[in-house]
């Protein structure tokens, strides 16, 4: 996103340092961070932050087991996100945006543990939420990694995708 926050969220802002970290190579420190996060907002806290934190905590977990337990997390959160709350954290931000990436990453996660049924209706659902997509270039990376996705679960293929997001093994 390239817009700027509603008002200062300093759970959101930690969440993106511990992701810029990862995302730069010390995965061990930016788990550790966010774990510790995870630990300060709880179960039930806000659900942007929980759903944000799982979606992100997920991509830092090589074993797709670990990386589909926070995924599982972050889609049940999102479905307790309200449009009123995205947008505080973000004028542009709409939940149904969540839907295809959080799908995918469950039905990736699946496919990799040979659960082709559970990918399947994730991949489906990923591509139904695809419609809320940006016609940008996030929005065109997504539609290629749900191509990508939906080859490999039709190939019955186990393998982790070159373009996912998330530590090399």
């Amino acid at each position: 996103m390239t817009t700027t926050p509603a008002s200062p969220d300093p759970t959101m802002e930690a969440i993106g340092q511990a992701v810029v970290e990862g995302r730069t190579g010390d995965i061990l420190s930016a788990r550790h961070k966010l774990l510790n996060l995870w630990s300060e907002i709880g179960v039930t806290g806000d659900p942007l932050h929980r759903c944000s934190l799982a979606h992100y905590l997920a991509d830092l977990y090589e074993d797709p087991a670990q990386a589909l337990a926070w995924d599982v997390r972050a889609l049940d959160a999102a479905d307790a996100v309200t449009e009123q709350r995205a947008q505080e954290h973000h004028a542009s931000l709409h939940v149904a945006g969540f839907y295809p990436s959080l799908h995918l990453n469950l039905a990736d996660n699946y496919r990799r543990l040979g659960s082709f049924d559970a990918a399947t209706e994730h991949i489906n659902a990923a591509q139904e939420h695809a419609l809320n997509l940006p016609q940008d270039s996030y929005g065109a990376s997504l539609r290629t990694a749900l191509d990508e996705v939906a080859e490999a679960i039709s190939r019955r293929d186990i393998t982790k995708r070159p373009s996912a997001p998330g530590p090399t093994a």
